[in-house]
């Protein structure tokens, strides 16, 4: 019996026409329906599903920290290992400068911690993202997006943000001595891919670090081995002040994370003392996932078999 009448009346909606694909289960890259139909995801949870669905070293992890324990307090209270060894498995990952990690619910609430982070460090206001992008949905995610046809019914967003098109040197110059943060997508996702030209997140960084700003990069869709490396920013030569992550770090289950130095971080701790703070964040049941997710990447030849398959779309659909 299909629930298409009770997911149109009692869930709701996010578009007039939602795609009403009624899922049977998942596995690997298919979604299985229950018309009894076959379908290959090539929408990936979007973004979201790393290692396909329900892959196997997850879903162990999954139900084995399920059955030890599931919720036992808000984040940044009690030692719990899962959320310890995802932290410390991903800052081995990256630069020396982004060595400590914030674990949050999702990719938008990650964006928001970005931004306090950013003004608390720098005690200015203003931000600066691009024309275009796509940062998430919240209000302060919102006040970054660059599509004004979306946020103007929920008008007034957060004041002293400023925009700037993405790979027009000209505009670097708009990053001031006033500037907060910078927020930038490695790859510009929801503009249509837009890959960086001529070294301009290098110049970017520049251009921060001669007034002080602090550059955050959104890997929440490029991060997780989508460009063949575990974030976007690692094929472009340089090192964000802030990188803010989600989407396919879990596999599939919801979860985000901001990352920074150890020192920019104590800031969130003091003056006010839980400047920052969540219920779930770290849960460790998604910590768990989060760090067979890591695992998986970083023992497999996934990223590498990324740029192959690359190739063969470039080849055949170009």
């Amino acid at each position: 019996m299909t629930q298409e009448k009770d997911f149109l009346k009692y869930q709701a909606p996010t578009s007039p026409y939602p795609r009403l694909l009624e899922v049977e289960r998942a596995e690997g890259s298919y979604i299985y329906t229950t018309d009894g139909k076959k379908y290959l995801d090539f929408v990936a949870g979007v973004s979201a599903c790393t290692l396909g669905h329900c892959h196997p070293a997850v879903v162990k992890a999954i139900q084995e920290q399920c059955a030890t324990y599931m919720h036992v307090m808000v984040y940044g209270e009690y030692i719990q290992k899962p959320a310890v060894d995802f932290c410390k498995l991903l800052a081995e990952q990256l630069p020396p400068e982004l060595n400590t990690t914030y674990l949050v619910n999702s990719g938008t609430e990650a964006i928001e911690g970005s931004v306090k982070l950013a003004k608390r460090a720098t005690g200015r206001t203003q931000l600066i993202a691009a024309k275009n992008a796509y940062h998430g949905n919240t209000q302060g995610s919102m006040s970054l997006m660059g599509y004004e046809e979306r946020k103007r019914a929920y008008r007034p967003l957060i004041p002293d943000v400023d925009f700037i098109e993405f790979n027009n040197e000209a505009d670097i110059l708009k990053i001031t001595e006033r500037t907060a943060g910078v927020v930038l997508e490695s790859i510009q996702g929801g503009a249509g891919f837009i890959e960086p030209q001529n070294d301009y997140l290098i110049k970017v960084k520049r251009r921060c670090e001669e007034v002080g700003a602090l550059l955050i990069i959104d890997e929440i869709q490029p991060g997780f081995g989508r460009t063949g490396k575990l974030f976007g920013f690692q094929n472009y030569g340089f090192t964000p002040d802030i990188i803010a992550i989600g989407k396919g770090m879990a596999s599939g289950m919801p979860v985000g994370a901001f990352v920074s130095s150890y020192e920019r971080m104590q800031l969130l701790a003091n003056s006010p003392k839980m400047g920052h703070i969540t219920t779930f964040g770290g849960n460790p049941v998604i910590a768990a996932a989060s760090l067979a997710t890591l695992n998986q990447l970083l023992t497999t030849d996934l990223m590498a078999q990324t740029l192959e398959k690359e190739k063969l779309f470039r080849k055949y659909l170009q």
